[in-house]
């Protein structure tokens, strides 16, 4: 259901990662719930970025598409500021481009100090750029919210390779802190989630490798499914408009893998 709102009081989320995934579900969510949208797209999917900014505006956000590579200070500066130039103000940032790669974790000589870095640059230091430039517009809203999307494998030390769980893990830890630094203007919160068909793995596995993954995943989950990129989408919606009092909270969304992780 489309959510009417004048366009002179409409709110603003920029999310990065937009084009595909958890990513363009947000976008797609928020404009579905009467906000404008910000799409900050890395430049080899900009027509999937196009795609989806068409889907919000049929449900009647304005939309700015904007390629990011978030791992450039520079870029993820000059996005902010046309996002609030363009729009007027900025009331929430959803973090939702991210990087993987799948090697199993007793595997050491599988990645390298390069692979460490490159998913470092871009789920860690990427959110704590785009938070940083996003900073002052989100003050100046009176009710800015930040929505790291993280994993539950940040929580557990699993997932897709150990320098994706690092990388997860630390973002957990990163949002703790800016939930503190950034009160009592900006909230902070974190969504991890488990499997998320539709989600990163998609895009970097197989077919088959994928369909191998997923039913591992729904057998290890004690509720016996997998989530999809619209459900993540909802809580992110949610965690931004709706929570006023929450902030510095890691969300498990995981359809209880982490109750049969011990």
């Amino acid at each position: 259901m489309r959510v009417a709102m004048d366009t002179a009081t409409r709110p603003v989320c920029l999310i990065t990662g937009a084009a595909t995934g958890i990513g363009a579900a947000c976008a797609r969510e928020f404009a579905r719930q009467g906000w404008d949208v910000g799409l900050a797209y890395f430049e080899p999917t900009a027509a999937e970025a196009q795609a989806v900014a068409r889907d919000c505006e049929s449900l009647g956000a304005r939309v700015l598409p904007l390629a990011l590579d978030v791992r450039d200070d520079a870029q993820c500066r000059a996005v902010a500021a046309q996002v609030q130039a363009h729009f007027g103000g900025l009331q929430a940032l959803v973090n939702s481009a991210g990087s993987t790669r799948f090697v199993p974790h007793a595997e050491l000589e599988g990645l390298d100090g390069i692979d460490f870095q490159r998913l470092n640059e871009v789920n860690l230091v990427g959110p704590w750029q785009m938070t940083r430039a996003c900073r002052s517009a989100l003050a100046a809203s009176g009710q800015g919210a930040v929505v790291n999307i993280s994993s539950v494998g940040g929580v557990l030390g699993r997932g897709s390779s150990l320098a994706y769980a690092a990388s997860k893990g630390a973002l957990n830890t990163l949002t703790l802190g800016l939930a503190r630094a950034l009160a009592p203007a900006i909230r902070v919160n974190a969504i991890a989630p488990g499997f998320v068909d539709g989600g990163l793995p998609s895009r970097v596995l197989s077919e088959a490798e994928h369909a191998e993954v997923l039913q591992r995943q729904r057998q290890a989950s004690v509720l016996q499914r997998v989530s999809q990129p619209d459900e993540v989408a909802a809580l992110a919606w949610f965690v931004a408009a709706r929570s006023p009092g929450m902030t510095g909270s890691v969300l498990l969304m995981d359809n209880g893998l982490h109750l049969n992780a011990g």
